[in-house]
């Protein structure tokens, strides 16, 4: 699947979205990928796992034992990656604003772990998904995710396997463009409005 397929996908699914964001990372920005609608559709979802998972097993050096992936973004993808590479699949949740793995999941001391989100824009949650999998025994040998918003920049500590990389400018709170602030700034994540 080319990136422009990807992006298509996105497009078909109204994924692809134009206005004034806040992100999870709190930065803003014009456009928005609502992974969730591209993902409701469970033959565009698994084509797209498929796709990572094909990635994956070209960038990662050996087998991989379990994906895990940070709720609520990577939830979905995460399973449908894990189903393509037939192994198991967990998630992280925050608790006290920290990732942790809960309801019984546990990973073998050493276990080859891939972190898998939907988008990494500045990579801080990917940075904190990894480190929790790490407190938890787990040895992280890749990452991939849907898109990498931040156009290859993003820094997570792992390889990173995307299907699709855009570089989607982002602005500070305190630096947002007129035309920005003239619109009402909508968060359609995961994380409310702080």
């Amino acid at each position: 699947m080319t990136p422009d397929q990807v992006l298509d996908e996105f497009r078909d699914a109204e994924a692809l979205l134009e206005g004034h964001f806040i992100l999870s990372s709190g930065l803003h920005s014009r456009t928005y990928l609502q992974c969730a609608r591209v993902l409701m559709d469970t033959r565009r979802a698994s084509r797209l796992a498929e796709a990572l998972a094909a990635q994956l097993t070209r960038n990662v050096d050996g087998d991989i034992d379990a994906v895990v992936a940070p709720a609520m973004g990577g939830l979905i993808i995460g399973h449908e990656v894990a189903r393509a590479l037939n192994v198991d699949s967990m998630f992280l949740e925050r608790v006290d604003g920290e990732f942790a793995l809960r309801r019984g999941f546990r990973l073998d001391d050493g276990a080859r772990v891939v972190m898998i989100e939907d988008i990494v824009t500045t990579g801080l949650s990917s940075r904190e998904a990894i480190g929790a999998i790490k407190a938890h025994g787990g040895n992280v040998v890749g990452a991939g995710c849907l898109i990498d918003r931040s156009g290859g920049t993003a820094d997570i500590g792992v390889t990173l396997a995307s299907l699709a990389s855009i570089n989607v400018e982002t602005f500070d709170a305190d630096h947002v463009p007129e035309d920005l602030t003239n619109t009402p700034a909508v968060k359609p994540g995961s994380r409310g409005l702080k």
